[in-house]
């Protein structure tokens, strides 16, 4: 009896050279140049190129991650590197996930989608702790102009406090209370939110999704 054969997993291709960082968000691009500059990676965002966002169409956190990358790889003729992550709120049941920028607004006005999703919370009674169990997501992908990509994801799991605490990071920073952890993601440096290892902690979502990156594409 012919056995069938086990074809083994592609391998996976390492980073090199200039890189387009596909977002407009500051706090992101800030949080993607630190931990890129830690390999010696040169990278020039989105923006700064003038490339347009693309339409975030996609179902998952994944998808929206392909989709930015892809995009910017193909306008710029060079590797893309993206993320998409969100807040995804148990109670809420799963919002406001991947339309977690979208509670922000055109203005990007986090504070006002923090208060939204308190005054959802209360409106279900979610008071106690064990009812504002929450986590982030991320969700990273690198795409070349050739069409190759590389996927990968991390999640933290933690609670929402209230009212918001710290103003350090940004976005829903200020109201996530990561398992573990005396002080919101707000009131941590960022050394210790998604500094990597042995400096930092690596306690971000971001961090634990580009660790397995790293692995993979950055030796």
């Amino acid at each position: 009896m012919t056995q069938a054969r086990i074809s083994a997993p592609a391998p996976h291709r390492a980073i090199s050279g200039r890189l387009v960082i596909a977002t407009h968000n500051p706090g992101k691009l800030a949080e993607m140049r630190e931990l890129l500059a830690a390999y010696g990676i040169a990278a020039v965002s989105a923006g700064e190129l003038g490339l347009s966002e693309p339409d975030e169409t996609g179902m998952t956190f994944r998808d929206n991650a392909r989709i930015k990358a892809e995009a910017a790889a193909k306008a710029s003729g060079l590797p893309a590197f993206a993320d998409d992550s969100g807040l995804a709120v148990d109670a809420l049941d799963g919002a406001p996930g991947i339309h977690s920028a979208r509670w922000a607004g055109p203005d990007r006005n986090f504070h006002r989608a923090m208060e939204a999703i308190e005054e959802k919370l209360r409106e279900r009674v979610a008071s106690a702790p064990e009812r504002r169990r929450a986590h982030f997501v991320s969700a990273l992908c690198v795409a070349w102009p050739d069409g190759h990509v590389e996927e990968f994801e991390a999640r933290v799991a933690g609670a929402l406090v209230w009212p918001p605490r710290g103003d350090k990071g940004f976005g829903y920073d200020p109201i996530f209370l990561p398992d573990g952890q005396a002080r919101t993601f707000g009131e941590m440096p960022s050394v210790e939110k998604h500094g990597l290892p042995p400096k930092g902690r690596g306690l971000s979502h971001r961090a634990r999704a580009f660790l397995k990156l790293a692995e993979a594409c950055l030796g």
